[in-house]
């Protein structure tokens, strides 16, 4: 069980209660006056009284007072202890005295031991458990230890004993109080005595606090004062302290936009490097760096975006300008190349190295082509006006290539590096495409292809110099690739629109405008050999419009020549011509002025233009890497082509042309044996410019001779052709009376004319010259014959005449008269008209009609049938069908 509080007040409970009256006379020492014990008693809490016997006091026995007073003590610090509630004890000294209890309690005692004896040991053994369980327990938890009291038959002896044991406890709190009553009667008096100090003392600590917190107001008005001021210090420090290192992100974020402003974005994004790693960590906890914070990715995608744009704008810049980067890299080439020229000319010059300018002016070469004739004879490109001092800028300081630097490192150091290169080759590729088209009408002008030139050069002049200044961003592959589908979309167009061309001195600028875009781009280091090979095409082409021009050239030549032998009048025109054509006659040479040439005008214009024709072709061989054999090879075959084609051609026409005279085909003759033998002159001149000996195993040798021989033969046949045909058109004069009965005294009228006719032509083919092939004396082989010709083609109309079938009777005299006119023919063939015949041999081209009418005009039949199929025959070229047919016809008559 637990203990209640002690029945005494405390010290400071005491010093408030009243002084206690004197103790009443008689009582013993330890007696405590009524008062006073009821009031102390009334102090303590009331518990409820058991029933106990009366008490008996015996009066005037010592020592009772206190047994009896140590027993209530006792029995009241029992019954506080316990917590019993026991009526009838308010107080000791209210209590009348009761009788003294040792009869009763031995009395009990001997009962409870008589009692004792008659339980059972283990009734009492299990009553003791179950006290000391009370004894011990929390009153809160003695519940299921008195159940098992009542739950056992026993309850009523178990109260007796919990009698027994509470009477016990109460003697000993009375024994216990009657021991200490009088030091706890001095200790109240110290107290009460103590609590009148104590007031004294509580009034002066009263006054004292009232007048210290009267005192200490101002002074604690300037505490407070101070430690609002110390605060705001603590405060203005700790916001110094977070400002100085919230100033250096503002000054950082804020040179970052000054830098965005300013376009400065590769230190920008620096920045922004530097203020997210090193200042934004060290004030994270601030609400305007976490607004950075979130900021940051927003500012990197500003800066990509911001560096993207300046890259279109770049790339849209030297889209637009690459024509005048190509414009500078071709200058420059041309520039070196002359001096290239100019060393290789001039290997050592005295003096030392000469200047640019000097060299320049050594050589009458201009870097600067301002005139027209300069621009026709090269061919190069036009260089604008500038003084001869000044060097040509660079094609890459002409571009800015800062803004692709940026943007790389800008997307390099964000790690999209790989994404910036795709974007940045995909652009090129696009703009490649855009330059690699030509425009519809480039073949015009050499501007077009210039401008299509400079397209080209100017954007792998870029990126070469992007190739050469980044790291990765395009490497030799994808130059390659871009290179190979350049190169094959460029000499397709060039082979489509070079085939438009019908100029050659266009064609000629354009092979030179080639050559130095291939010279510029080889500088750069990509290869050009299909743009050379390619060039060996054009070659030809240039060719053909060379001879369509000089086709041109030889059809005004011949058609402005008059065919006539070329008056000299003096030596000078005589130097003159023979200049202009290797031609030596001694016999002419001594002859006095006036004298003439036996070839027309002609021959030294169709001499000087084929040499014309050689300059132009040597022309196009220039700056193509050719050999020299191959030089050769190019210039003799086109040369060729010219004399078997082009000359052939035109020669051809002339003499087939239906106004052309007999007079105009001898002259024609005359003017291409001359021709024929200058080609040994043009071999001669073309080694002499190729220096290629003509013994050289592959060379080619010139056609000339052919081609003007078979010229010659064409108008020889077309010499003979005309004069058949004036031989047709005078015997459609011929009119015969095949029924005349006599005949007339002389030839025909018509016979006659046509006899002078011939006498009068054979007389101009006196002036023919000999067979060059054989280098004959002998002049006139032509004329001879054609002579032969036109008695053979006489003889052979005459025989038509005399045997065609409109001629159905003919009498002897007008067979006569037909013998006339073959007996003038005859006397024509024995006149000789042309020299060289021998004997009779022009006479035997009317022995069939010679021998055909003397046998009709004689009637030597007999003769004729003996003698016929021998070979001594007299009518041995008579015709049995001819003669049958004529003898039908006299039969008629």
């Amino acid at each position: 069980m637990s203990e209640a509080s002690p029945p005494f007040p405390s010290r400071s409970t005491a010093s408030h209660l009243p002084l206690p009256p004197a103790a009443p006379p008689g009582a013993g020492p330890g007696a405590l006056p009524a008062p006073l014990g009821a009031g102390l008693l009334a102090a303590a809490p009331q518990a409820p009284a058991l029933p106990r016997a009366p008490r008996t006091t015996t009066p005037g026995v010592p020592g009772q007072g206190r047994a009896e007073r140590s027993g209530e003590d006792r029995q009241v610090g029992g019954s506080a202890r316990h917590g019993s509630a026991r009526p009838g004890r308010a107080g000791l000294a209210a209590c009348p005295p009761e009788p003294s209890p040792c009869s009763s309690s031995s009395s009990s005692s001997m009962e409870r031991g008589k009692m004792a004896e008659l339980e059972s040991l283990e009734t009492a053994a299990e009553h003791e458990r179950i006290l000391r369980e009370i004894e011990s327990t929390d009153t809160a938890c003695i519940g299921p230890t008195l159940r098992s009291v009542y739950d056992g038959e026993e309850h009523g002896r178990f109260m007796e004993k919990l009698e027994a044991r509470i009477r016990n406890h109460d003697r000993e709190i009375e024994k216990m109080c009657n021991f200490h009553y009088q030091g706890f009667v001095d200790s109240i008096t110290e107290l009460l005595k103590v609590r009148g100090e104590a007031q004294k003392l509580k009034n002066q600590v009263t006054d004292t606090n009232r007048k210290l917190q009267n005192e200490g107001k101002e002074l604690i008005i300037a505490m407070e004062e101070l430690k609002q001021c110390r605060l705001q210090q603590r405060n203005i420090s700790a916001t110094v302290d977070k400002l100085t290192l919230c100033l250096p992100v503002l000054e950082m974020y804020s040179k970052l936009r000054e830098q965005m402003k300013s376009k400065r974005h590769y230190p920008a994004l620096k920045t922004l490097e530097h203020l997210e790693h090193t200042y934004l960590p060290q004030v994270s906890h601030y609400r305007f760096c976490k607004i950075m914070v979130d900021n940051i990715p927003k500012l990197r995608e500003e800066i990509k975006e911001v560096s993207m744009s300046d890259l279109k704008d770049f790339l849209e810049s030297i889209r637009k300008h690459s024509d005048k980067i190509g414009e500078t890299a071709m200058k420059q080439a041309q520039q070196q190349r002359n001096l290239d020229n100019i060393v290789s000319q001039h290997p050592r010059i005295s003096g030392g190295k000469k200047s640019k300018k000097e060299v320049c002016a050594s050589s009458d070469l201009e870097v600067k082509t301002t005139s027209p004739m300069s621009e026709q004879d090269s061919g190069i490109l036009d260089v604008e006006d500038e003084d001869e001092d000044e060097e040509v800028p660079g094609a890459q300081d002409l571009v800015d290539f800062s803004p692709v630097y940026r943007c790389l490192h800008i997307y390099s150091v964000l790690g999209a590096r790989e994404t910036f290169e795709n974007y940045y080759r995909k652009q090129r590729r696009k703009q490649a495409r855009l330059v690699l088209q030509p425009p519809s009408n480039m073949h015009e002008t050499l501007d077009g292809y210039r401008k299509y030139f400079n397209q080209i050069v100017g954007f792998f002049v870029v990126e070469d110099h992007i190739l050469h200044t980044t790291q990765g961003l395009v490497n030799r592959a994808y130059i390659d690739e871009l290179w190979e589908m350049a190169l094959s979309k460029t000499i397709a167009a060039l082979r489509t629109h070079s085939s438009y061309c019908s100029d050659p001195s266009l064609v000629l600028d354009l092979k030179n405008l080639i050559v130095l875009f291939a010279d510029t781009l080889q500088g750069y280091g990509f290869p050009v050999n299909q743009l050379f090979d390619m060039l060996l095409e054009i070659q030809d082409q240039y060719s053909e419009t060379l001879l369509k021009k000089w086709s041109g050239v030889f059809r005004n030549i011949l058609d402005s020549d008059n065919y006539s032998p070329i008056p000299v009048t003096n030596e000078e025109i005589y130097k003159k011509i023979v200049g202009q054509f290797p031609f030596q006659d001694a016999e002419l040479e001594k002859q006095p002025f006036p004298k003439k040439f036996p070839f027309s005008e002609f021959v030294p214009k169709v001499y000087n233009q084929i040499k014309e024709f050689i300059y132009a072709c040597l022309k196009f061989s220039e700056d193509l890497h050719l050999s020299s054999t191959e030089v050769d090879d190019m210039i003799r075959k086109s040369t060729n082509l010219l004399l078997t084609r082009t000359l052939s051609n035109c020669l051809q026409n002339v003499i087939k042309r239906k106004n052309v005279g007999l007079t105009e085909l001898v002259q024609i003759i005359i003017n291409t044996t001359h021709l024929e033998k200058s080609c040994k002159f043009l071999e001669e001149f073309i080694t002499n410019i190729t220096n290629v000996l003509p013994e050289t195993v592959h060379t080619t040798k010139l056609y000339g001779t052919t081609t003007f021989k078979d010229a010659r033969h064409a108008a020889e046949e077309e010499i003979y052709t005309n004069l058949n045909q004036k031989i047709d058109q005078f015997l459609q004069l011929a009119d015969y009376d095949w029924m005349a009965m006599e005949p007339g005294s002389k030839a025909s009228d018509y016979l006659v004319d046509l006899i002078g006719f011939l006498r009068s032509t054979f007389a101009v083919f006196t002036h023919l010259p000999g067979d060059v092939d054989v280098h004959s004396t002998m002049s006139g082989k032509v004329a001879q014959t054609a002579c032969m010709s036109a008695c053979k083609h006489l003889s052979t109309s005459l025989m038509q005449l005399l045997l065609e079938a409109e001629v159905r009777q003919l009498t002897l005299g007008a067979l006569q008269q037909f013998n006339l006119d073959v007996e003038e023919c005859e006397q024509f063939a024995r006149s000789g008209p042309v020299p060289g015949f021998q004997g009779d041999t022009l006479q035997l081209a009317f022995i069939d009609l010679r021998q055909l009418l003397d046998l009709f005009i004689q009637w030597d039949w007999s003769t004729y049938l003996a003698d016929y199929g021998q070979p001594t025959c007299k009518y041995l070229r008579v015709n049995p069908t001819t003669a049958l047919v004529l003898l039908e016809k006299i039969s008629r008559v």
